[in-house]
């Protein structure tokens, strides 16, 4: 698969839609050349991933069970244990002892930290060679076989940052694996990380800054 062009320094190559070059943009040191935090980055991934989670399981109690509420047996004479009710956990289709419930976790992240996350995650991306740019989002015309073009100087797995929210870019992507648009006030460390290549478009450049 043909991959994005040698990059050197904050340098970028810079395709257009229909994947011929365009130059090249140069990105800011302080936003992409800054030392990465690999812990700071393990605890924002960690912090969106649990916070996406939903528990949903939930376990019936010995109150919420159906069945008498008669004491089974006389309390003495019999040789057994005393017992009041059918509904008791040891019974077979009695209440559940400390099962699991509906409940909601979440996670908070300082936005110190989730600033300083994003800027370690886009800094590894250019460390790595994995950020291109692109130009002429705005005449895009939704097609899906459009953003393959694209994508065949990129990668199979990429994050398309835009400036504003672009339905025509949306809707050409929706239909391929492992390709996500989203604008620049919307993009976190995780959706950085989880996408191999990161594209950035002019626009989203000067909403990063």
């Amino acid at each position: 698969m043909p991959r994005a062009k040698k990059q050197t320094g904050l340098s970028v190559s810079v395709y257009s839609l229909t994947g011929r070059a365009a130059g090249t943009m140069n990105l800011p040191k302080e936003i992409f050349g800054v030392k990465s935090n690999k812990i700071l980055l393990a605890q924002a991934v960690r912090v969106y991933t649990t916070n996406q989670k939903i528990f949903t399981a939930s376990t019936k109690t010995r109150g919420e069970v159906r069945g008498s509420t008669a004491k089974i047996f006389r309390q003495k004479g019999t040789g057994r244990a005393r017992h009041g009710s059918i509904r008791a956990p040891i019974f077979v289709g009695g209440g559940i002892v400390f099962g699991p419930k509906p409940r909601k976790v979440r996670l908070e992240l300082p936005k110190k930290m989730k600033k300083a996350a994003l800027l370690s995650a886009l800094s590894a991306k250019m460390s790595d060679k994995e950020i291109v740019g692109v130009s002429g989002l705005e005449k895009a015309t939704g097609r899906t076989k459009e953003i393959v073009k694209f994508l065949e100087k990129v990668g199979k797995s990429a994050l398309i940052v835009t400036g504003e929210k672009q339905e025509m870019i949306v809707r050409g992507v929706r239909n391929i694996p492992g390709v996500d648009v989203l604008p620049a006030n919307q993009i976190n460390a995780y959706e950085v990380l989880r996408h191999q290549f990161l594209v950035i478009s002019k626009e989203a450049l000067v909403k990063l800054k």
